[in-house]
């Protein structure tokens, strides 16, 4: 049976047409996004940590995580990398990074949501470390997904992703397991 067949057949035995529904959604609004946005993080299994005024984000990184070793990042303002994912001859020399830093560029009150372009070479160091954290703007925030994707925009590279707290999947059994796939830990440090 051809396509064009089958759409007539279902033409024909549809008995009730209905109206295409208005497209014109809006999503939720919150009062304070800020607040909204710390409270899902939490919510989805992630942390949610306040760069102070005048603190050094290499101090704060370290603060958060005191017995890592292998930070990967390509931020410039990121000094304790001792990997970089734009420098590493392949993906795999990215294992075993205990800590990738990575900037978001825009989050999502909604369901915590870290848009995260990517800006290096080996996008893998967002899904191989064991724990992430996200340095995202305050100022930076979007009540939701209809907002997000109006702000979104691909690079050069033409990936990006959005990130919500640690990996999780569930089985047929609803059995909850965190950081199955990807990071097991996911921080948003907000500057």
């Amino acid at each position: 049976m051809k396509k064009e067949d089958l759409f007539e057949k279902l033409k024909r035995n549809t008995h009730v047409h209905c109206d295409m529904p208005d497209m014109n959604m809006t999503g939720i609004v919150y009062d304070d996004p800020l607040a909204q946005f710390c409270e899902t993080v939490v919510a989805v299994g992630g942390k949610v940590a306040m760069l102070a005024d005048g603190e050094d984000v290499n101090e704060a990184i370290k603060r958060l995580y005191p017995d890592a070793k292998v930070f990967a990042s390509n931020l410039s303002e990121i000094t304790i990398a001792t990997l970089n994912p734009d420098t590493v001859a392949e993906a795999q020399d990215l294992n075993g990074t205990d800590v990738g830093i990575l900037r978001g560029e825009l989050g999502v009150a909604e369901n915590a949501c870290v848009w995260v372009p990517q800006t290096m070479k080996e996008k893998a160091v967002m899904f191989i470390s064991e724990e992430l954290v996200l340095l995202l703007d305050r100022k930076k925030l979007v009540n939701n997904m209809h907002e997000a994707y109006t702000k979104i925009a691909m690079n050069d590279y033409g990936y990006g992703c959005f990130i919500s707290g640690p990996s999780k999947t569930a089985d047929i059994e609803q059995a909850l397991v965190m950081g199955a796939q990807a990071a097991r830990g996911v921080t948003v440090l907000l500057t």
